[in-house]
């Protein structure tokens, strides 16, 4: 395995990229279509009020996940100053994002931000080559930016009841629409351009006095001045705004441990004939109804997450008790991983096999369970028995009880233990061709990600390149 990871890390960064996209891929469809989550981690879309985004078909939902897990990467690439890089992987998230209804993605920023990042690594880059691409993905940015903002920023101020998270996107948007204007030649419209997007730049800039006052209430820097700039530098607003966002970032701290919780249960429960995790809203309501969980979930499992099905199932005494009758050859086979010893192990010692049956459900080490059996004379199996199952039944019924749950599994024959064993091939398989390195690294980057995480720009370099264009042009019209 650590020799496969050398290699990886080896590779060309064309061919890398191309790992990262079927990596990237995989999550997107593991996540997409109810499909069991693998690893400690569920990605889930959700929009900038943190409510979970369900799209109209799996294929759609896979194509967007996979366009922002790749613009995720891509964005992790310009901060390492990969700018070649993020260029490729990021053109990998247009393809996928192209892959979507159009419908869908019609009133959201997500592409025109990816086709900004996409020019300003040309402009790092300084890639005079790429003028005539970087002017049609400038303009098709602010056609996207129109639809999802509305004219003249009335959507979106709206939405963010009077926020202004996207100013430092315009920034950018501006600079770069006056560099391509200065390099075609077009001074009027270069120097309009840089002139709006100075104007915008003035506006973000925030006094250390008022950065420091909020501060000083016990908020990190990063965290200040995402919140002055999204209120125009009102210090109440600001810290009404951050105390809501920490109180949020708690909750969402509270739900992911919750998913969690329930991500780790529902692997307990193993796939469904296609590969799906048992679907945990179904389960509660079987629940609710009053069977046990590990009864109503086996048979969710059985009938593909279909409610009437399941609840059909388990109302019918013969499929039942054979789901029982399964259930419980599971657990027996889980016992008997965990001590080292199986029943059929201990009846070839010369142990009836319903006394080892119970002696192996009452646990403890493969020793323990050897040495409780043969401390117990064999005429008196059926107090052991009694006491093993902690009821207050005589010997006979003891051992009727264990003929009927033997009886049970004897009559779905072989079945049983070939499902369970197809079962664990299904949870396991996957694991084995992952890269669960590179796989947590995406994860880790995306877990960064906030609904305004994309508009938190640091305006360094664009106040150098704004600067720089502006001197330019005024020397070009001195000289002139």
């Amino acid at each position: 395995m650590e020799e496969l990871k050398r290699e990886f890390h080896g590779l060309k960064r064309g061919q890398r990229q191309l790992c990262s996209r079927v990596i990237a891929t995989a999550l997107s469809k593991r996540h997409a279509d109810g499909s069991l989550p693998i690893g400690d981690y569920n990605i889930e879309l959700e929009d900038q009020g943190g409510h979970q985004v369900k799209f109209g078909t799996e294929t759609d939902q896979s194509a967007a996940m996979m366009g922002l897990m790749l613009h995720t990467k891509g964005k992790s690439l310009i901060e390492l100053e990969k700018y070649s890089d993020a260029v490729e992987v990021l053109s990998m998230a247009e393809e996928s994002f192209l892959l979507c209804d159009p419908k869908i993605l019609e009133f959201v920023d997500n592409i025109p931000i990816m086709e900004i990042d996409i020019v300003w690594c040309y402009f790092l880059l300084r890639d005079l080559k790429c003028l005539s691409d970087a002017g049609v993905r400038l303009e098709k940015a602010r056609k996207g930016l129109e639809r999802a903002h509305g004219k003249d920023l009335s959507r979106v101020r709206l939405l963010q009841a009077g926020q202004c998270p996207e100013l430092a996107l315009y920034v950018r948007l501006e600079l770069l629409e006056g560099v391509v204007a200065y390099h075609t030649g077009q001074n009027n419209k270069a120097l309009n351009a840089l002139k709006s997007a100075h104007a915008k730049l003035s506006q973000l800039q925030i006094p250390d006095e008022t950065l420091s006052l909020v501060m000083g209430m016990g908020f990190q820097e990063e965290d200040a001045k995402r919140a002055l700039r999204l209120n125009n530098q009102d210090i109440a607003s600001s810290v009404d705004f951050l105390i809501e966002e920490r109180a949020k970032r708690a909750q969402k701290r509270k739900d992911d441990l919750q998913r969690q919780k329930e991500i780790l249960e529902q692997k307990t429960y193993g796939v469904t004939p296609l590969k799906k995790g048992v679907d945990m809203q179904m389960l509660d309501r079987l629940v609710s109804i009053g069977y046990a969980r590990d009864l109503a979930a086996e048979s969710l499992r059985r009938n593909e997450n279909d409610f009437q099905k399941a609840l059909d199932a388990l109302t019918s005494p013969e499929s039942n008790s054979m789901i029982q009758g399964y259930i419980e050859s599971r657990k027996r086979k889980r016992q008997e991983q965990q001590v080292g010893i199986t029943v059929d192990e201990l009846v070839s010692m010369g142990f009836e096999r319903g006394r080892a049956t119970f002696a192996l459900a009452a646990g403890g080490k493969r020793e323990d369970i050897i040495q409780r059996l043969l401390s117990v004379p064999e005429a008196n199996h059926g107090i052991a028995a009694t006491t093993f199952i902690g009821n207050g039944s005589g010997a006979t019924s003891s051992s009727n009880n264990v003929a009927a749950r033997e009886s049970v599994s004897n009559e779905i024959g072989g079945w049983a233990e070939e499902e369970d064993s197809e079962m664990k091939d299904e949870t396991t398989d996957g694991e084995e061709e992952r890269d669960s390195e590179i796989e947590e690294e995406i994860a880790d980057e995306i877990a960064k990600v906030d609904a305004l995480s994309a508009y938190d720009i640091n305006l360094d370099r664009e106040i150098e390149a704004i600067n720089e264009y502006l001197g330019m042009l005024d020397a070009s019209q001195d000289s002139v």
